[in-house]
């Protein structure tokens, strides 16, 4: 790989209690330390702002209208028509009674109106409170009083949930839509005053109030995360924080051949409370691009894709494997000869791929005699396929990278560090099963974990992943013993445990809170374990369990349904895929087909699944099992399973 990284502190050995830290290592970019900032786009306000007088007439915002229970075509939005739009629910928050540093919250799933009720709280220096979707009336009372929200939009579906809440810090809903007369009259009773989006823009129009632009420094929005225990914890996000971000895409993507263009568009189903989709917007938004929503049904994406066609698409790594688990059931459909013309192929393409060719270079007749028909499943434009919330497994990493002939990018960021804070490269195979180098404004460096004995000084450097740099949040609302716990001296921890590589590229390995020791003292990194399990075709999805009094390791499955279906017919059982995970042949299958995978990996004894419980129902957002960015909540997984498991 060339070079992007340069190391600009070198490694220490802990002393007087601290602990050793490995060498800092930055972005060529900012090897003399980070570029200056463009002095007319400080705030996610001049983000907008900027591009509405400068591409008025390009499409924004799309969505699709449901015709007869059907989504129909995209209906677009102009930049000029949304800037109106936002001036006047800005105006109208004001009537309300807002006023600068005010939460707003919003509330429901992506759509025109989420981003106009955003742009509004940036434009008159409001905070923004976002609430995922999916997060349920508990957490949701919760962020409201947490962040003492008078005003927030709800979607018309989620408008019932709000009223039933005990929020007694809200005085005003505003709905996307449109609200019934018994809602208004369930609101009034509730002390609420109840608003359709139609009555809201009115009041806008006819009390218009010019913009209040906020500074740099002002707080732009409290980003609750979903959190895998406990309440959600409020990240403070500056306006600064933001346009940092956008100034860095920038400048990265100045290296790379293919440029952002007006011509873009994104499909925006992440939800927007979520910090990768929010800053992937923002950055199409100072493009001029486009973006399209999905219609609402995560179950029939591909309909949006297929309407939309869009040239990028970010997702989070079970969006992926969905992708390779069709390509792999179409493969296993075709006639044995075109199955073997495919796999040849595509060794063909990887090896000029790994020899140093562009994805575009490397095999014009493979793209043609086959992966087109993988990249039609995107839609059939896509030429960026961004991968983040979690690390994807490098076997899909390169899948992509061969057959969608797209450019494949994985990052690693969170929340508090706005964003990525490292960042891989299109078409550099080096990269994959890695999160790549330092972001544009971000250093990286490790620090030693000396009770789970990872060293950023030994070979291979390991420990927990620092952040620093400009895009780093302010702190935790109303938190600052976990502020203060997780930034020391500037570094944010990050909780993750990652190996870094000499030239300064990032392998994330784990959760440090998902790693414990079994009774025999030897520790165990579950996520590790987890995305190893998961390569077998039985498998759906795991999660493995262990604890220290015990001294093995034991799993709970979701079996993959057609995987199934198709054992039990080789194997004369017949029945519901709900009967057949009862078997306790299916169980005694799943559990050698675990430790084939165990031995082909190299797996040490104590990280072989002994024991396994089947579950035909997926970890669901619905069961509290995962959050809405499919990370497994392992308190509660082992409170549903704990019983069975015991």
């Amino acid at each position: 790989m060339a070079n992007f990284t340069v190391q600009v502190e070198s490694g220490r050995a802990g002393k007087d209690g601290n602990p050793s830290v490995g060498p800092v290592y930055r972005n060529l970019l900012a090897k003399d330390g980070f570029p200056a900032t463009d002095s007319d786009m400080t705030t996610s306000w001049d983000v907008f702002r900027v591009a509405a007088q400068k591409f008025s007439s390009n499409r924004m915002l799309g969505h699709r209208e449901m015709k007869d229970g059907k989504p129909g075509a995209y209906m677009w939005k102009t930049y000029k028509e949304v800037y109106e739009q936002v001036l006047q629910v800005g105006s109208a928050l004001l009537q309300l009674g807002a006023k600068p540093g005010s939460r707003i919250g919003i509330y429901g799933a992506n759509c025109p109106q989420w981003i106009v009720a955003m742009e509004a709280c940036n434009g008159y220096s409001l905070i923004c409170v976002p609430l995922y979707d999916t997060l349920g009336s508990e957490a949701v009372e919760y962020i409201i009083g947490h962040a003492e929200i008078e005003v927030a939009f709800v979607q018309d579906k989620k408008i019932k949930e709000i009223l039933n809440s005990k929020c007694e810090e809200l005085k005003s809903i505003i709905s996307f839509s449109s609200v019934t007369m018994a809602q208004k009259d369930a609101a009034a009773d509730n002390g609420l005053k109840a608003y359709s989006w139609d009555e809201f823009l009115q009041m806008g129009k006819e009390n218009p109030a010019e913009p209040i632009p906020p500074k740099a420094a002002d707080l732009c929005t409290i980003m609750y995360t979903s959190g895998t225990s406990g309440y959600p914890k409020g990240v403070l996000l500056t306006h600064k924080s933001h346009a940092t971000y956008v100034n860095g895409v920038d400048l990265y993507l100045k290296k790379f051949e293919d440029k952002m263009t007006t011509e873009d568009v994104y499909l925006s189903f992440l939800p927007l409370a979520h910090i990768l989709d929010r800053v992937i917007e923002e950055y199409f938004f100072h493009n001029g691009a486009s973006v399209g929503y999905y219609h609402g049904n995560i179950n029939a994406l591909r309909d949006d894709l297929m309407e939309l066609k869009p040239t990028l698409f970010a997702g989070v790594p079970r969006v992926f494997e969905k992708v390779y688990e069709g390509v792999l059931k179409a493969l296993d459909e075709l006639l044995p000869h075109r199955r073997m013309i495919f796999h040849a192929l595509y060794k063909l393409k990887l090896y000029w791929m790994n020899s140093g060719y562009s994805h575009k270079k490397a095999s014009p007749l493979a793209d043609f005699l086959a992966f087109k028909k993988v990249k039609a499943r995107l839609g059939g434009r896509v030429r960026l396929i961004i991968s983040g919330g979690a690390p994807l497994s490098p076997e899909i990493e390169e899948f992509l990278r061969v057959t969608s002939c797209a450019y494949v990018i994985q990052g690693y960021g969170l929340t508090e560090t706005c964003g990525v804070s490292t960042v891989g490269f299109p078409d550099d195979m080096s990269l994959i099963g890695t999160v790549g180098i330092a972001a544009t404004y971000s250093e990286v460096r490790l620090e030693e974990v000396p009770e789970l004995g990872y060293d950023p000084l030994a070979t291979p450097s390991r420990g927990e992943i620092c952040v620093r740099g400009k895009t780093l949040f302010s702190g935790y609302y109303k938190n600052p013993e976990l502020t203060k716990e997780v930034m020391v001296d500037g570094w944010f921890h990050t909780g993750d445990i990652g190996e870094m590589r000499p030239d300064g590229v990032l392998k994330i390995i784990d959760r440090r809170k998902n790693i414990f020791k079994l009774s025999q003292g030897e520790y165990v990194a579950v996520e590790y374990l987890e995305k190893m399990y998961k390569v077998s075709p039985i498998v759906e999805d795991i999660w493995v369990y262990g604890d220290s009094f015990k001294s093995m390791l034991v799993a709970v499955v979701n079996p993959h349904e057609d995987s199934t279906k198709k054992w039990a017919e080789s194997n004369g059982y017949k029945g519901t895929f709900r009967d057949l995970c009862k078997l306790e042949a299916l169980k005694k299958f799943i559990l050698q087909e675990l430790k084939t995978v165990a031995e082909n990996n190299n797996l040490r004894g104590f990280e072989h699944i002994k024991g396994v419980i089947l579950d035909p129902l997926p970890f669901e957002i619905e069961r509290n099992l995962v959050t809405p960015t499919m990370k497994k909540k392992r308190a509660q997984l082992l409170k549903f399973y704990q019983v069975t498991i015991d």
